[in-house]
């Protein structure tokens, strides 16, 4: 009986693995009504490493899985150039019934790998068995930040909100066509522009999604843009002067001065926490000011001049306009100012903007900038940062996680701090708001992830499955990262902070708690 029994499981599985083909490929004649559909793949694809590639994982093996790719509506656009909604789905064999969209980067622009490996830890959604989609939002680009799409009407509204929306639809025509039934719970997981896309669908879409992760939002990122421009300015004001006569980018402050002011904000605030190990986890209770540096006397090496000091002081309170109007908040004073590496450098970072290029500009018309920024038609139509009102989405028992880079130095964490206070006014108060969303900020961390003194790798897929699945709210998630191996610390739900408490190994998370 044994033996016959071995002999049918032999003969089956090659059979069942034929079927498993042949269904995916079917998938290639797949129909949606109301759209021009094109499957330009449907193959199975066999278990084995991930490939990496933009937005997919790294060092994991993924599960096998029919991916599908294919365009929504293709058509040609006013500037003769060929535009239409391209996505990829990986449906696994072992669909535990989760679905995942995975949110996009930069100005998105090419389809990443549907692996749902953000903010995920070590265990990407799709090796979980999430069926995972991707899309490039309707339009091709090189570089991630190739903006000539704008031109065109479409391509611009696909990018800002539509094509996400289409493609959450279409993805669960896909899931339920290839496996008989719809998703039982869907999550929206992105960081920085997918940030921004997780927050429009609690806005623009509530009821798609019963979990949504949204990290370091692009919101207002004309506003972020011209805040970091002014942090530029101000230091090139007190900067020497080249050959040419102009400043020397980076030139304000030495790499003696730099680490002058993060030795200081680590003496100032690092040890509010509880202890001294070069993370600074009470972030609003930090009160450093670049005053606490300044000289007694004549500039010298480890303390800042009288400009030195003005000028950081007027660059991270954020830009106001000529009537003292805050224009885009400003920035904390945290450890990863002046990170150099592994993604967008920090504030204080030598010679460079974050954003761009050096620049040697010491003049900044803010109140023109900002006017143009605020009556950009494109950005009003994308913005996340001004719908407040989430009554559908929380009401459906939807839930909202927040997380942010506290030395993210493109998008400040303060303009999501600000975001969700307002969000909180709106939908009935904390108590109200914490039955359905949350937000943690990462001490260190740059923008989306990285940092020298950061812990940046953090699982909140499942602190979202189990606060929808379980009804188990999140009161802290556990952080690691190579910064500092061993080390674990609990991020705290926003307003608290971890805090040690006094005893027991101060490199393990279970020694902190969470406090107001």
């Amino acid at each position: 009986m044994r033996l016959k029994a071995a002999l049918l499981l032999m003969l089956a599985t090659p059979l069942a693995g034929v079927a498993q083909s042949n269904k995916c490929a079917g998938m290639a004649q797949l129909k949606s009504p109301g759209i021009v559909l094109e499957i330009t793949r449907a193959a199975m694809i066999p278990a084995g490493p991930a490939q990496g590639g933009r937005g997919g994982a790294t060092g994991v093996t993924l599960p096998a899985h029919c991916r599908v790719d294919g365009m929504i509506d293709r058509r040609t656009g006013s500037d003769g150039k060929t535009y239409g909604i391209r996505f990829a789905i990986a449906l696994p064999e072992n669909w535990t019934g989760q679905f995942l969209q995975q949110g996009g980067g930069g100005l998105n622009g090419s389809v990443a790998e549907p692996t749902g490996a953000q903010a995920a830890g070590n265990q990407p959604a799709l090796t979980r068995g999430f069926a995972v989609v991707t899309t490039d939002t309707g339009h091709q680009g090189t570089g991630g930040f190739d903006g000539s799409f704008m031109q065109d009407q479409l391509a611009a509204l696909d990018f800002e909100f539509i094509a996400i929306g289409r493609v959450a639809v279409l993805a669960k025509q896909i899931i339920e066509n290839y496996y008989g039934r719809s998703p039982a719970h869907s999550y929206y997981v992105g960081c920085s522009t997918g940030g921004r896309e997780a927050m429009l669908m609690t806005q623009r879409y509530p009821t798609y999604f019963d979990g949504v992760v949204a990290g370091a939002p692009a919101m207002r990122t004309g506003h972020s843009n011209l805040a970091t421009r002014s942090i530029t300015v101000a230091l090139n004001r007190i900067a020497p002067k080249g050959p040419d006569g102009r400043p020397v980018p980076g030139g304000a402050l030495s790499d003696g001065d730099r680490r002058a002011i993060i030795a200081k904000i680590l003496e100032v605030c690092d040890a509010r926490d509880g202890v001294k190990d070069g993370m600074i986890f009470d972030v609003t209770g930090c009160n450093f000011s670049p005053a606490n540096l300044q000289c007694p006397a004549a500039k010298a090496e480890g303390c800042l001049s009288a400009e030195q000091v003005k000028a950081l002081e007027i660059a991270f309170a954020g830009p106001k306009d000529s009537r003292g109007n805050q224009v885009y908040p400003g920035f904390f004073f945290d450890t990863g100012l002046t990170a150099t590496g592994g993604g967008i450098p920090g504030l204080l970072a030598t010679g460079s903007s974050p954003i761009g290029p050096p620049t040697a500009a010491v003049e900044q018309n803010i109140d023109a900038e900002a006017a143009t920024v605020n009556s950009n038609p494109v950005s009003m139509l994308g913005d996340s940062a001004s719908w407040i009102n989430l009554n559908t989405f929380s009401s459906h028992g939807g839930k909202l996680i927040f997380y942010h880079g506290v030395s993210d130095p493109w998008f400040s964490a303060k303009d999501t701090i600000d975001y969700y206070k307002r969000m909180t006014s709106a939908n009935g108060g904390d108590a109200k708001v914490r039955e359905f969303s949350r937000l943690f900020l990462s001490p260190g961390m740059g923008h989306c992830s990285g940092g020298t003194g950061a812990l940046d790798s953090f699982d909140f897929l499942t602190t979202a499955v189990n606060w929808v699945e379980k009804n188990t709210a999140p009161e802290s998630v556990i952080a690691t990262g190579r910064a500092f191996p061993g080390r674990s610390r609990p991020l705290c739900a926003f307003p608290a902070h971890a805090e040690y408490k006094g005893e027991g190994n101060p490199e393990d998370a279970a020694n902190f708690v969470c406090r107001q």
